[in-house]
């Protein structure tokens, strides 16, 4: 059976929490072996979507395949196997602060293979040399920058030698320095190690210099997708106004909600 050109397929896809609707019939595709960029304004589902495909979550209505398998469909020890092909880089890092950073990347070796502590040696430093930090493992997370705690939390998340790895937000609170260097890695170890990358971020530059599919949500749904070329020459209002950082736009500065005149006791 050939394979699909999508790794990851959202199919009509309704999430919300109680009644507040954060996707609304969703359909969108991650191509196979690419970087794909999933941006939009704060609160639009973003990460939502990534936890809906590693199952922390599920949707409503519709699909998410992964590789062809409904993960809404799994149970627990598919979800589990599922998740196995799939690393996490999560905001911040999310290191566990009592381990060093050697036991970190050590972490989804010990738990998911059977693997003995001499080949866990070899592969943890194999994957801290990827990311640069071979001569950190005996630090602990409280000792290193935060640059180099997100670059750890990316040795583990590929610990397992996954198909699929997403990122969410991997720039956040990053220096110039840092963020450039993170942004660098994301697309050398996707080409390298033969991946596809979802990278949740609001970063346009240094995320549009690494991605080769860039999907806009708006309104719970798709409002743009392409390259980056053609995302930064579309010419919709909301997708130039998030592109080029615009204050005005089809996106409001203040909060919807009750008249704020009343606050001031101004009759509308």
């Amino acid at each position: 059976m050939p394979l699909s050109d999508s790794l990851v397929q959202l199919q009509d896809l309704t999430f919300g929490y109680g009644d507040r609707i954060i996707l609304d019939g969703l359909s969108m595709s991650v191509p196979r072996g690419k970087v794909t960029a999933l941006m939009g304004v704060s609160g639009g589902g973003k990460t939502t979507v990534l936890r809906l495909i590693g199952g922390q979550y599920r949707a409503q209505q519709g699909a998410v395949l992964f590789d062809g398998h409904d993960v809404t469909q799994m149970h627990q020890t598919e979800l589990y196997a599922a998740r196995r092909r799939m690393g996490m880089l999560f905001q911040f890092g999310a290191l566990f602060t009592d381990m060093s950073v050697f036991d970190n990347v050590a972490f989804p070796l010990r738990e998911h293979t059977p693997l003995s502590e001499v080949l866990i040696r070899d592969i943890v430093l194999m994957k801290l040399d990827a990311v640069g930090l071979r001569g950190a493992r005996d630090l602990m997370p409280s000792e290193i920058s935060g640059g180099m705690s997100r670059r750890v939390a990316l040795a583990r998340a590929i610990a397992l030698d996954p198909e699929l790895i997403m990122y969410d937000e991997p720039f956040a609170g990053l220096d110039p320095i840092s963020l450039g260097t993170a942004a660098r890695l994301i697309r050398r170890l996707n080409d390298s190690l033969g991946v596809t990358s979802v990278v949740v971020s609001h970063d346009v530059d240094e995320t549009f210099a690494i991605a080769d599919h860039v999907i806009m949500l708006a309104n719970g749904k798709v409002a743009a997708q392409g390259t980056p070329a053609e995302l930064r020459a579309c010419t919709d209002p909301l997708i130039h106004q998030f592109v080029n950082a615009l204050s005005e736009g089809p996106v409001p500065f203040h909060y919807p909600g009750v008249n704020t005149q009343l606050d001031f006791g101004v009759q509308p």
